[in-house]
């Protein structure tokens, strides 16, 4: 066995010698080493040897593979530096042929709108204030004006942590409440950006989270009049001067008197088309006098102040403004959506 084991060796080494590529290499590999090749068959056989001799031909059988698999490797990098060499000598390079492109990341969607938002409200002298995602029962409803049990609550379907009273915000309205006990009795003009959260059925039209723009003005003299000003020079800026605008009854339990914002259909130009619902309007925000209660428990004497209120969604308005008529696009990390803007 020891003899067959030499002469198997002696023979697959002269056989390696003459494989010049990684093909013929590839072939000598499975001939000598592989799972059917003869020295496999001899490690297999080792059991039903003498036990005396078994030691030293299984010895000698591994010593004969380790020779085999090093002189493989050596012949292997061997031909892949010739085949490298003898590429850059025969193979022409167009060094004019243009580079590789590298795909370049950008702002996601919702962002860019963001971005928007904030400087168009900071050029009209709004600060930008940061409220917790994670609120109270109180914050959220009671200084709102939603004590326990009010129908009002009904609007915003919550979800509500295993901690009695705390929740992920349903609104950013509750940063209201904060940044008045912050700065009464001081004027205030901020906007309080944030991601919300509702216990929603995910639809094209509606999902579990999504960003919002609270709008807070509080002041002595503040009229209705100057929110509808505010709130229409917002418009032009964002959607072009030319842009028609109309304010519609509603009710928040927050505001009193409460309002929604249309802007002109742009797709249609308000003659009515499927965007806008054939109206030839598109909703983009809900606003209002804040409600005296309100501004009772932020701190200030609603006999003394006034202020209004808005709220935006930034991917409603991205929507209305690119055409996008489902919102599942906006979280769903789809690069073929992300990437047209």
């Amino acid at each position: 066995m020891l003899d067959k084991l030499q002469a198997l060796e002696s023979a697959a080494l002269a056989d390696l010698q003459s494989a010049q590529n990684e093909a013929a290499l590839q072939e000598w590999k499975v001939k000598f080493l592989g799972r059917s090749a003869e020295l496999s068959r001899i490690l297999d056989e080792l059991r039903g040897l003498p036990k005396e001799q078994r030691p030293a031909v299984g010895r000698r059988a591994n010593e004969v593979k380790g020779a085999l698999e090093r002189a493989y490797q050596g012949r292997l990098e061997g031909a892949r530096s010739a085949a490298l060499d003898r590429t850059l000598r025969e193979d022409r390079l167009d060094v004019t042929l243009p580079g590789a492109t590298f795909p370049l990341g950008r702002l996601h969607p919702a962002t860019q709108t963001l971005r928007q938002i904030y400087r168009i409200w900071a050029e009209m002298g709004f600060q930008v204030y940061r409220s917790p995602d994670v609120e109270t029962e109180e914050h959220n409803f009671e200084l709102l004006n939603m004590p326990a049990h009010h129908p009002a609550r009904d609007m915003w379907d919550t979800f509500y942590t295993v901690d009695p009273g705390v929740l992920l915000r349903t609104h950013t309205s509750p940063g209201q409440i904060r940044v008045m006990r912050e700065r009464a009795p001081e004027p205030i003009r901020v906007i309080l950006p944030g991601m919300c959260y509702r216990y929603e059925q995910v639809s094209p039209r509606s999902e579990v989270q999504f960003n919002q723009v609270e709008g807070l003005a509080v002041g002595r003299n503040i009229t209705f009049a100057d929110l509808k000003g505010t709130l229409t020079a917002f418009a032009r800026r964002f959607f072009g001067q030319a842009v028609n605008t109309r304010f519609r009854a509603a009710y928040f339990p927050f505001t009193e008197p409460s309002a929604e914002m249309d802007v002109e259909c742009f797709v249609c130009g308000g003659e009515g088309c499927p965007v806008c619902k054939r109206t030839g309007w598109l909703e983009i925000l809900g606003s209002g006098m804040v409600h005296p209660i309100v501004l009772q428990n932020g701190g200030y004497d609603p006999q003394q102040y006034s202020g209004f209120a808005f709220g935006m969604g930034p991917e409603r308005i991205t929507m209305l403004k690119h055409g996008i008529d489902d919102i599942r696009g906006f979280w769903a990390n789809d690069l073929r959506f992300l990437e047209q803007f």
